[in-house]
C-alpha cells in the first residue's frame, strides 16, 4: 500500500499514515460568538443568499461561494459554520460570516472560534464482514442492517465515531482536530483488515442478497 498516492499525487508520509490511506476531510462544523444580539429578520431582509423562516428554524441561514459553507446565525450573536474542507477554510467562511454582519450595521466581534466536529471519509477498497466484526467487537459496535446498513463503531480512543460499510467506505466523524480522525483510522485499519471478506463472494449473487458464503 506504500505506492498509495493522496488527492493532487503527492506521497503519503507512511511514519504518519502506516496503512496508505489518508482519510479526506469532508465537512468542518465550527462555531464562534459574535458577542452582540441580532435582528434576525433585519438581517434576511438585507443579506443577499439569506433565508429566514422563524417558523421552521430559529435561525437565518446564510451561504457563501467561496469558501462553499452554510451559516446558522441565532438572535443572541452565536453562529455556526458547516461545510468547509478545512479547518482553515472554516476560520475563514466564519470570519465572512462576522463581516457581512459588521457591514449591517451590527457591532460583531469574532470571539471564542471552535471546530466542534470533524467529518472523514475513505475507502480501504475491500469488502468487510461486517457480521464478524459486530460480533467480536461487540461492546463498540452497533449493527443492524434492517435500519442501516453500515456498522456504527463507536471509539473510545480518540473518541471517534465510525460508520463503517460492507463495501470498504468508512465515515469518521466526532474529532476536534484532524490528527485524531487520522489516528482514529490507522487504529481501525488492522481490524478492517482482520474481516476482510472474500472478493469472490462478494461479487456474487449471494452476497448482493446480503448473505456470507
Amino acid at each position: 500500500m506504500a505506492d498509495q498516492m493522496l488527492e493532487g499525487s503527492q506521497p503519503v508520509d507512511l511514519t504518519k499514515h502506516p496503512s496508505g490511506i489518508v482519510p479526506t476531510l469532508q465537512n468542518i462544523v465550527s462555531t464562534v460568538n459574535l458577542d452582540c444580539k441580532l435582528d434576525l429578520k433585519a438581517i434576511a431582509l438585507q443579506a443577499r443568499n439569506a433565508e429566514y423562516n422563524p417558523k421552521r428554524f430559529a435561525a437565518v441561514i446564510m451561504r457563501i461561494r467561496e469558501p462553499k459553507t452554510t451559516a446558522l446565525i441565532f438572535a443572541s450573536g452565536k453562529m455556526v459554520c458547516t461545510g468547509a474542507k478545512s479547518e482553515q477554510q472554516s476560520k475563514l467562511a466564519a470570519r465572512k460570516y462576522a463581516r457581512i454582519i459588521q457591514k449591517l450595521g451590527f457591532p460583531a466581534k469574532f470571539k471564542d472560534f471552535k471546530i466542534q466536529n470533524i467529518v472523514g471519509s475513505c475507502d480501504v477498497k475491500f469488502p468487510i464482514r461486517l457480521e464478524g466484526l459486530a460480533y467480536s467487537h461487540g461492546a463498540f459496535s452497533s449493527y443492524e442492517p434492517e435500519l442501516f446498513p453500515g456498522l456504527i463503531y463507536r471509539m473510545k480512543q480518540p473518541k471517534i465515531v465510525l460508520l463503517i460499510f460492507v463495501s470498504g467506505k468508512i465515515v469518521l466523524t466526532g474529532a476536534k482536530v484532524r490528527d485524531e480522525t487520522y489516528t482514529a483510522f490507522e487504529n481501525i485499519y488492522p481490524v478492517l483488515t482482520e474481516f476482510r471478506k472474500n472478493q469472490q463472494c462478494f461479487d456474487s449473487f449471494m452476497c448482493e442478497l446480503g448473505m456470507d458464503s
